[in-house]
């Protein structure tokens, strides 16, 4: 049996794993790993400017291919610097591997340079962590981080590994990684919600995030056109449904179309898919499905009535539980149910979405055009903010892992990241439509899309204030906007130059379309600069006198 360092054992089981690619910047404790990694040719490293950068292009790489992504990082600032990235991926049950590096073992616990406990600080945003503390356990927990990252509900674990540890010898030997084992479905859960799925009449699919983890798009096609009902989804969700569907409704709840609101309220059953029921979705617990029944199928027995209280369950993998279902369930005939959420699609469909006409470049329109000159064929990440939901609002998503965006925990700073780890883990293309303020947090990625030709393309909405925060300011505080005024217009074209990547400046929604195709066409990053007026909203259209913030409740 061969000897290996410990550096050289972390790099072997990640082989045995099927990693390609990591994310990463070097310190003092990983210098041991990367120097292994120096002449390691399986395994390509992707230097990034900053910590948080490659957490994110770990998560959007995981995210896009339905891999494990996998960042690494040195002890003290540089492990901190990941605690983002992973609590972004924990919310969003992203499966992930962050490597960090700690002090030698004979210096934790004594202040050491750049020592900090980051197993207590990443325990309640990890789905396990691991401290390993003597080479002889360094294989095992290398291969149990992959097997808990990806098994059951998808998360982020984190592995330390001291220095000393990283060089000392110990024997290894390759095993051959075995196939996960399928859930078990429980057959009494599954009688009751075919019983329940039989005695309702008007019933509505609500998808989420975890039918895009699951990959159940045929499934779910497959059921609706058993039940002849409405879809609508979650901000997650999106992908997992064919957008362009004509029983698909759009985004429900806070920032969604008032044809999914019109289904939910006017539904008997909630048919809840691979989602947990988040705040934005539902708004108002107490009322949301306070007169109609539930269905929760989620793979995580957690998040059944936790929000909302659910009347049935299955407890599974989406894909394989919805397999099950549309195997015994009977069709049904379209019915004046399947007529009433027609009419609303319809009436949404003819008013269209509102933005504040002022904007010199309307921001859905320039999503739209977007849509229609990749075909819907492009992959979209998004940061946080207004642009999030015009992002929703202008572009169909037909295919699952094609909307990326950081849902649970709402990460300013995220979408860039998440385009560069999507590029290069699928060679698709890949556009991040940006807010200003998002942009500025982490514009030093520039740099790595650069030095790596990674050719992903930037959209930033450029409004010159923090615009969703300012939106709730103009709504909420009487227009006191304090502190979301970013000043003099950032001119990004001129940034991105400077990098040397292709700065593109729009001002009028006539540049829109010439504009996207210039990025297209060429062969590296882009940043597409476009003026927006600070008073545009992303608000869906809402009837008079209906509160922004609540749960659209119109009842027929």
């Amino acid at each position: 049996m061969v000897k290996y360092t410990g550096a050289r054992i972390i790099l072997e089981c990640l082989k045995e794993q099927d990693v390609d690619r990591i994310f990463g910047y070097p310190g003092g404790a990983v210098l041991n790993i990367y120097d292994e990694l120096y002449s390691f040719e399986s395994i390509k490293h992707v230097l990034t400017a900053h910590e948080q950068g490659a957490a994110h292009a770990a998560d959007g790489y995981a995210r896009a291919t339905g891999k494990v992504g996998v960042c690494i990082a040195t002890s003290g600032p540089g492990a901190t610097n990941l605690v983002t990235g992973i609590a972004t991926a924990y919310m969003d049950s992203v499966p992930m591997v962050c490597i960090t590096g700690q002090v030698p073992t004979s210096l934790i616990g004594k202040d050491s340079f750049q020592e900090v406990d980051i197993c207590g600080i990443t325990m309640p945003i990890t789905k396990h962590n691991f401290k390993v503390k003597k080479i002889e356990e360094l294989a095992d927990i290398i291969r149990n981080a992959f097997r808990i990252a990806k098994t059951g509900r998808p998360g982020p674990v984190l592995v330390d590994i001291p220095k000393d540890i990283t060089a000392q010898l110990y024997e290894f030997d390759s095993i051959v990684r075995k196939n996960n084992v399928e859930n078990i479905i429980d057959n009494e859960q599954l009688k009751k919600a075919l019983e329940i799925l039989k005695n309702h009449k008007r019933p509505v699919m609500v998808v989420g995030g975890g039918c895009n983890i699951s990959q159940a798009r045929d499934e779910l096609i497959k059921l609706q056109q058993k039940l002849k009902c409405p879809v609508c989804s979650t901000i997650m969700g999106l992908g997992a449904f064919d957008g362009t569907y004509k029983m698909f409704t759009g985004v429900v709840g806070m920032h969604g179309t008032p044809a999914s609101n019109k289904c939910i309220c006017n539904s008997d059953l909630i048919i809840a898919i691979g989602t947990r029921f988040s705040d934005r979705v539902i708004s108002n617990s107490k009322t949301f499905a306070s007169d109609r029944s539930v269905l929760h199928i989620d793979i995580d027995e957690a998040e059944v009535s936790k929000n909302i209280s659910a009347d049935s369950w299955v407890i599974g993998d989406v894909k394989q539980v919805l397999s099950e279902i549309n195997k015994e369930l009977e069709g049904k005939e379209e019915n004046e149910w399947t007529e009433k959420a027609l009419s609303y699609i319809k009436e949404d469909a003819s008013k269209g979405v509102y933005v504040d006409p002022k904007s010199s470049v309307n921001p859905v329109y320039a999503i739209k055009k977007l849509y229609d000159i990749t075909n819907g064929e492009a992959i979209i990440t998004t940061e946080v903010g207004q642009n999030q939901i015009w992002a929703t609002q202008g572009y169909k998503y037909t295919k699952p892992r094609t909307f990326i965006t950081s849902g649970g925990l709402g990460t300013m700073g995220y979408g860039f990241g998440a385009a560069i780890g999507a590029s290069l883990g699928t060679n698709k293309m890949v556009f991040d439509i940006a807010g200003d303020g998002s942009f500025l947090m982490n514009i030093n990625e520039l740099s790595t899309a650069v030095k790596n030709n990674i050719p992903v393309k930037i959209l930033v909405l450029n409004n010159s204030v923090l615009g969703m925060v300012r939106q709730w300011q103009t709504l909420f505080y009487d227009k006191r906007y304090s502190s979301t005024t970013l000043g003099r217009k950032t001119d990004f074209a001129k940034i991105a130059d400077a990098y040397g990547a292709l700065g593109i400046k729009v001002n009028t929604n006539e540049e829109v379309e010439q504009a996207l195709k210039k990025a297209i066409e060429y062969n590296g990053p882009v940043v597409i600069d476009c003026f927006v007026d600070p008073d545009a909203m992303a608000t869906p259209i809402v009837p008079p006198g209906a509160h922004i913030g609540e749960m659209i409740s119109l009842e027929d």
